[in-house]
């Protein structure tokens, strides 16, 4: 850092967290991973998270050219509750816990699980839309 130049700001951390963390939340992860370009910390979880990201999701988030072939859906944490400063909920009503001192947003989006393509397009391109609006919320004009 130069002298007279402001500190960095910190790099804040956003949970996007859903019932089986195989849909919603892993689009949505990908997105901010992208979009944000390393400049956000990016979690997500699940209430009761499925053996694997739903495929339908993956082939969606393809077409867009981001890869969420290898995510693992993931169980929530208090740890990870509590390492966010967003904590971004999407349909896992009580079973998401709250942390005075933090960000919440519930992003009402319907689940893509038993959906098809065409379904999840509009999930995913809704996702999309309020991705960038985090991203311009938290970093303002630092986006790169």
């Amino acid at each position: 850092m130069k002298k007279n130049e402001p500190a960095a700001a910190p790099k804040p951390t956003v949970l996007f967290v859903c019932v089986h963390n195989a849909g919603r939340s892993q689009m949505a992860a990908g997105y901010l991973e992208s979009l944000a370009k390393g400049q956000i910390n990016v979690l997500s979880a699940g209430s009761a998270p499925k053996d694997s990201v739903n495929p339908v999701a993956v082939a969606a988030m393809a077409e867009e050219g981001i890869d969420i072939a290898s995510n693992v859906p993931k169980p929530l944490t208090e740890a990870a509750a509590q390492e966010a400063d967003v904590v971004i909920t999407m349909g896992c009503g009580d079973a998401c816990p709250y942390y005075p001192g933090k960000r919440y947003e519930d992003w009402v989006l319907n689940d893509p699980a038993g959906l098809g393509i065409d379904d999840v397009r509009p999930i995913r391109d809704e996702i999309r839309g309020r991705v960038e609006e985090l991203v311009t919320d938290l970093l303002g004009d630092r986006v790169a």
